[in-house]
């Protein structure tokens, strides 16, 4: 799992498909400083997930190959498709930066500009990475709470193909296919899934007036992806990726006040395209490295609600989108030290039904990585981004890395600011005369001031590795409604602090496991009350088995603790739920050559429970599939 900085792509493309390491230690990181380097020279907290790691746990989409993050709270109203939300260290959800292959997806059509991981699979994601604090000195805007970088297959040779298919639970069949291959000169990968669920219990039945019939939720997901490369000269390559992504999601929503689940089912349909076009080129035999790009994301959401006694439901839409153009250079000035500049301009509009609204923004940072000695490291960088609608926000960020003779104890720490930007929808969206509600352009960005201090202790040859981290962030001029519910104003404020802990074992070259556990104290300051949805206790273990030649299997539970939430439809502001468990199993085995097997059971002991209130996640799932690879 990795992503790239700043808005644009490691070099070189290849490192896509890194190979999962064989010691604790080996992980390599992209998101943390935008170079790969290795994690024991990383200072940030970063979750570094893998292909192999999707793989083995048969994850099929990202809030379910994100849940078991450490300093994370992943909330999905229902099943499949329904919308997701990340919350990172105790900040908003709308406080994460989302980069997918380096091109900033968060939505500008949505009231808060967050993104709603539901609509991602996993089937060609080759890497995951999740930098938590404050990120803004590197990534911009929305930066606040951390960055989530997925990059995504990339080709290499030989040729190969594949094939997929997978049943099961709550009419569930998923399909997949993909092609890659390339040579010195040309490169490329291509994917086709497609993810279906027929009926999900999401609605809990005492919410149904008696007599209505309960509507289970259903999903349709096709998404395509690509990824060409080629290079021209041995400094010179050129690099496409494509995606595109149409959803549909048939749901069941509320009616009325004090609401009510609807007797019939509502459509939303979600069509994203992602495209970025790449040049790099390389000087003085590498020294200097050269990236051009232009990126543009898209989201278009159509929400149709059912016909009723008073009419035909509501039909809104709603499009959000992105272009961004960034130039960045990387000078290796001696082998260890390395400064990295770089330029961005990006323009973000929103289309409704109401309003038309747009924004420029543009940006400059340095940054400079280095190794003072085999045992200390750090990365610094700055920047400044300056917007045409809030005008300019300068942020920075510092992160050291120390291992200490003889015990190998590595003591890492960072401490940075960051800004959320206001959404386009906050500034300038108007609501009358239905709601007499209006934008504020005169909006400041929220601001944050972070740190974190922690360790991390090996011990037999890195076979095993303790560790632990502090963290605590100031947010400030967080945006509420005013007193008199008319439009938006800076008001909050908030302190988030915590503890993440963890605890790795290779116990033999075959099994591998690791429990992380995080306690997070999300806490408004202003109302003095904690924050909604953000669990104090979060607890997971995974485990891996490699059987023998052929047979591999794995294990993940995952406890999150009680929160505060409202119900459903938030006549109820404050609540608090109950905490809940759940654990998976997966298995898949080698057949012959060109045949796996796989099959894995989801909430073993169908522990039933809301999150967020009012909605059903899902129950016990067992799913079985094959993959097969022709040679």
């Amino acid at each position: 799992m990795a992503t790239s900085a700043a808005c644009t792509l490691p070099s070189p493309a290849a490192f896509a498909q890194q190979i999962e390491p064989t010691l604790i230690l080996d992980e390599i990181s992209v998101s943390a400083t935008s170079l790969p380097t290795p994690v024991r020279q990383v200072g940030s907290s970063v979750t570094v997930i893998t292909a192999e790691e999707i793989a083995r746990t048969q994850r099929r989409t990202l809030p379910d190959a994100l849940a078991p993050v450490p300093g994370t709270s992943v909330v999905q109203t229902g099943g499949p498709g329904g919308q997701a939300s990340v919350f990172i260290r105790g900040t908003s959800a709308n406080h994460v930066k989302v980069l997918i292959d380096g091109v900033p997806v968060n939505d500008p059509s949505t009231p808060t500009g967050a993104y709603d991981f539901g609509h991602l699979p996993t089937a060609d994601i080759a890497r995951i990475e999740v930098l938590r604090g404050p990120q803004s000195g590197l990534y911009g805007a929305d930066a606040l709470g951390g960055v989530i970088s997925i990059t995504t297959k990339t080709g290499k040779a030989p040729p190969k193909a594949s094939l997929e298919m997978e049943g099961g639970s709550f009419g569930t069949f998923n399909q997949t296919a993909q092609a890659s291959g390339g040579n010195d000169r040309f490169d490329y990968f291509l994917s086709a899934a497609h993810m279906r669920t027929e009926a999900t219990p999401v609605t809990p039945p005492e919410l149904v007036p008696a007599g209505q019939r309960i509507n289970d939720d259903s999903y349709d997901n096709w998404s395509f992806a690509s990824r060409f490369g080629v290079n021209l000269t041995e400094s010179l390559r050129l690099s496409f990726i494509g995606r595109y992504t149409d959803a549909l999601l048939k749901n069941t929503m509320d009616d009325g006040w004090p609401s009510a689940p609807n007797p019939a089912r509502s459509a939303q349909r979600n069509q994203r395209f992602l495209a970025r076009a790449q040049g790099e080129w390389s000087m003085w035999d590498g020294r200097i490295n050269n990236t051009f790009g232009v990126g543009y994301a898209n989201e278009d959401r159509h929400n149709t609600g059912p016909i009723n006694a008073y009419g035909p439901g509501i039909v809104n839409s709603n499009l959000g989108e992105r272009t961004i153009h960034d130039w960045r250079t990387d000078i290796a000035i001696t082998p260890e030290h390395t400064l990295i500049l770089g330029l961005q301009h990006e323009r973000e509009r929103f289309d409704d039904d109401m309003i038309t609204a747009s924004s420029n923004n543009a940006a400059g940072f340095i940054e400079w990585q280095g190794k003072i000695s085999e045992r200390l490291a750090f990365a610094a960088n700055i920047r400044h981004d300056d917007n045409n609608d809030y005008g300019g926000h300068t942020t920075w960020r510092f992160a050291p890395t120390l291992t200490l003779p003889v015990t190998e104890t590595r003591l890492k720490g960072s401490i940075g600011t960051a800004f959320k930007a206001p959404s386009l929808s906050q500034r300038f969206a108007d609501s009358r005369p239905a709601f007499d509600f209006y934008g504020n352009p005169d909006l400041k960005p929220e601001t944050s001031t972070g740190y974190d201090l922690g360790f991390e202790q090996p011990f037999a040859n890195e076979k095993v590795l303790v560790g632990a981290t502090y963290f605590h962030n100031n947010i400030n001029d967080l945006i509420n409604t005013n007193t008199t519910f008319t439009s938006y104003t800076n008001v909050g404020q908030a302190t988030t602090r915590g503890v993440e802990a963890f605890g790795a074992v290779q116990l033999t070259e075959d099994v591998d496991m690791r429990i992380d556990y995080t306690f997070t104290l999300a806490r408004d300051d202003i109302a003095r009350q904690e924050l909604l949805r953000r669990p104090r206790h979060k607890a997971s273990f995974t485990a891996f088995w490699q059987a023998n030649d052929k047979l591999r299997l794995s294990a993940t539970a995952l406890y999150v603790g009680a929160f505060v939430d409202g119900n459903r439809d938030f006549s109820i502001t404050r609540l608090r739920t109950s905490g809940y468990a759940t654990v998976n199993l997966a298995a898949d085995y080698q057949a012959d050559e060109q045949t796996v097997l796989f099959a894995r059971v989801d909430n073993l002991f169908d522990r039933r429970y809301e999150n967020p209130t009012g909605f059903l996640r899902p129950g016990l799932g067992v799913y079985a599939g094959l993959r097969f690879s022709p040679q």
